[in-house]
């Protein structure tokens, strides 16, 4: 069996990340999205183990201090962390993993995980960004405005991605993203380690 491949999908929030990851567990099997920790308090819709493990800071600082996250960070006031242990146990079993971080988490694992890929999803516009933030109708104004503030820094770590998927006809975007997963299952490793005794029988005849 081919171990699983861990993937970084990173954006400002409003790029559409969690709309794209979860149409592509719809279209690519195999894939799993990592369920991190956080101290934040859930909102209305979420449910807890599922979009997120929620937890008390002191617990989350147990964690940390335990070694059991493969990545933390402190993102609007509030603490991400993503279990060494789930990832570790999913890979092995030939399952694709995401993580979706935010840049500083993603440094974090590409040093702990150099074969890890990485996808970083950007709007068409800032105009655009600006609107679906204001059309998921999570956020005050305030709030907003803070999100478009960070947003240009936040976007600005592109460059450490390996890959960039542009959000804007959904559609498409959608494709780009399955098009990541399905090229690197292609690689000549890959198909070498999960094709390995087919291989071996076809230069044997």
């Amino acid at each position: 069996m081919a171990k699983g491949i861990l993937y970084i999908i990173s954006a400002p929030s409003g790029a559409g990340k969690t709309s794209l990851v979860s149409t592509l567990l719809d279209t690519v099997s195999d894939v799993e999205v990592s369920v991190s920790h956080t101290t934040r308090a859930k909102r209305p819709g979420e449910v807890d183990g599922v979009n997120y493990h929620f937890i008390t800071e002191a617990d989350f600082e147990k964690m940390v201090e335990e070694g059991m996250f493969l990545e933390h960070a402190k993102v609007f006031d509030h603490f991400y962390g993503t279990s060494r242990q789930h990832i570790q146990e999913q890979l092995l079993k030939g399952k694709d993993v995401i993580l979706e971080i935010d840049w500083q988490g993603a440094r974090q694992i590409r040093q702990l995980m150099t074969d890890c890929k990485s996808i970083y999803i950007l709007p068409p516009s800032v105009d655009a960004l600006q609107e679906r933030l204001q059309g998921r109708g999570q956020d005050n104004k305030e709030m907003i405005k803070r999100r478009m503030r960070d947003a240009a820094s936040e976007m600005s770590h592109y460059g450490e991605f390996d890959y960039i998927v542009i959000n804007d006809e959904f559609e498409q975007a959608k494709r780009d993203l399955s098009a990541i997963f399905v090229s690197n299952r292609l690689l000549k490793d890959y198909q070498q380690e999960k094709h390995a005794e087919l291989l071996s029988a076809l230069l044997s005849t």
